[in-house]
């Protein structure tokens, strides 16, 4: 994208009284921005859906001056901005109706990666939810997956930190223009995570910071991923809207589950019991419902940690039926030496654990 169509198209987004949905029908029918800002207003009121209000205010002169701002402040800031017909933009973001035209990133993105997920969750994370959180990301390291969540307390930090730790690229979406961080406690994460990774936003840097930016910023989160996981949330809650997004855009979700007593679980047992969100009570879950691949490499060293986790009896199951593939549970019992009840048992626990599941006819198989 050039500097004069940088110029348009961000004049074009300052409009109000146009979003996104709006900017990009009035793109795909005049061309460019420039050719929307420049087309004859009687022709544009031709298009079906504008009328008279939304296009009020698009001709004044100020967008353009404001743009003109902008675009000093991107280049004394060094960021770069991505416009959604470019094939740098995010791509699973070009497929969401209301993606920004315009996205602006800071640090040293780069999404060739295809394990993306979000994370998100309550401000007020319990400790449980923070070693769930700490352990699932330590799962997926040899998955290698970008970590994307928003900066914000609890769950989002909680996630960054943590793919920081094991060396996995993390992006931060937010909820403000990158003249300012919120909350600026966050802001020695600020480096690390630009060094790894890096933030994302569609506000600038003139725009006003204000609660509702929060649900805007949520659809970024959602629309940038193949999954959203949300660790906890209360009844209500913007996590939960993330999910509502998630799902709008045909992306899995993942809930966590907790106690029925418990007010930061509720949330996500909603989501789990309206079938709005898959389980997720092992980290597993996740690669296995995603289909994540993995090199042999990989993949021996998942078995190594597994055996760590098995007990002497599911070690022999485990081993039989990695030899062996798909087996029924009575050849399975008589080939291990163990009795059927017992079997059935020790499968039942290895399948909690995500390390073998079942299938039709009493036939089961390594994860």
């Amino acid at each position: 994208m050039t500097e004069n169509d940088l110029l348009y198209t961000l004049a074009l987004q300052h409009v109000p009284n146009i979003g996104d949905i709006t900017a990009k029908k009035l793109i795909a029918h005049c061309g460019s921005a420039e050719a929307v800002l420049k087309e004859k207003k009687q022709n544009l009121l031709k298009i079906d859906g504008i009328g008279h209000v939304i296009l009020s205010d698009l001709f004044e002169v100020y967008h353009l001056k404001e743009a003109e701002k902008e675009i000093r402040f991107i280049k004394e800031n060094k960021l770069k901005a991505f416009y959604f017909k470019d094939e740098s933009y995010p791509e699973k973001l070009k497929h969401c109706i209301d993606g920004p035209i315009l996205l602006f990133q800071s640090g040293h993105i780069n999404l060739n990666q295809q394990h993306i997920i979000s994370i998100v969750g309550a401000r007020k994370i319990t400790t449980s939810g923070v070693t769930f959180c700490e352990k699932l990301i330590e799962a997926l390291v040899p998955y290698n997956p970008i970590i994307v969540s928003g900066f914000a307390y609890g769950t989002d930090i909680t996630a960054h930190k943590a793919a920081l730790k094991h060396s996995l690229q993390t992006i931060g979406c937010l909820a403000h223009g990158m003249h300012t961080i919120y909350p600026k406690v966050h802001k020695k994460y600020m480096a690390d995570i630009e060094k790894n990774g890096g933030f994302y936003t569609d506000f600038w840097s003139s725009d006003t910071f204000n609660k509702n930016n929060f649900l805007k910023r949520n659809r970024i989160i959602a629309g940038i991923s193949n999954a959203t996981i949300v660790i906890e949330s209360a009844e209500k809650g913007g996590s939960l809207v993330t999910a509502d997004i998630a799902n709008s855009y045909n992306r899995d979700v993942f809930a966590v589950p907790g106690r029925t007593t418990d007010s930061q679980s509720v949330g996500c047992n909603n989501l789990i019991k309206h079938q709005k969100a898959h389980m997720l009570s092992n980290p597993l879950d996740v690669p296995y419902i995603l289909n994540w691949q993995l090199g042999e490499n990989e993949k021996l060293a998942i078995q190594k940690q597994l055996f760590v986790e098995l007990s002497d009896n599911e070690k022999t199951i485990y081993s039989y039926l990695k030899a062996n593939d798909k087996q029924q549970l009575d050849i399975i019992a008589i080939n291990c030496n163990m009795p059927i009840f017992k079997v059935a048992s020790i499968l039942l626990t290895m399948e909690l654990k995500s390390v073998i599941r079942p299938l039709p006819g009493k036939l089961f198989e390594v994860v």
